[in-house]
């Protein structure tokens, strides 16, 4: 797992594998804490994630692995909070490969715009990261409740249509609030990042 030199473990690749498991862990908790604090704001049937940053944060310092790893988590702490209960009691399975996949997804896509962009202007690429975050989140719910949910979620929608009851009554106001929070946030995030960076 770390480099050698001479038949010696590289120290600095070994503290540096350290230090971003340790940061891995820490973003770890704290995606599980802004998620169950998360679960109690609901703006209109959902709650808002609160943990998109600190995904786009995970991208950033540690790399797609860790960023893919914090969506998943997400996802678990989604099921336990029993905030998608109202899909469990429709599709349980289709409810579980949702919520983990669009997680997941998430944090994946936010790991790959980040590297690509890395290197041409930082800054621009944590925006896009966090751009493409509840993108993918929101995206993958859609195309999730068009596979295994749109029965129901025909009749929730009563005399509106149904493609725009989806974008319009269940994910529009949560999305958009998501994003405009990771916009604004962006430069904060940077600030973190050249922080934890200079301190390696």
């Amino acid at each position: 797992m770390w480099a050698t030199v001479g038949g010696k473990m590289n120290t600095k690749q070994k503290k540096f594998d350290t230090k971003t498991l340790a940061f891995g862990a820490v973003l770890t908790a704290i995606v599980i804490v802004l998620q169950y604090l998360g679960s109690f704001i609901h703006l209109g049937p959902f709650s808002v994630s609160l943990v998109l940053l600190p995904i786009v944060i995970g991208a950033a310092l540690c790399g797609t692995a860790i960023s893919t790893w914090l969506g998943f988590v997400f996802g678990l702490v989604v099921l336990i909070s029993h905030d998608a209960d109202a899909f469990l009691s429709i599709n349980a399975i289709g409810t579980i490969i949702t919520v983990l996949a669009k997680g997941a997804l998430a944090g994946l896509a936010a790991g790959l715009i980040y590297n690509l962009l890395k290197n041409t202007n930082k800054y621009v690429a944590v925006v896009a990261a966090a751009i493409i975050c509840p993108i993918v989140n929101t995206g993958i719910f859609l195309i999730a409740c068009r596979v295994f949910f749109f029965d129901t979620i025909k009749l929730w929608a009563g005399d509106m249509d149904v493609v725009k009851y989806m974008f319009v009554g269940l994910v529009g106001l949560n999305f958009l609030v998501e994003l405009a929070i990771n916009v604004v946030l962006s430069p904060t995030v940077v600030k973190i990042i050249n922080i934890v960076k200079k301190s390696k």
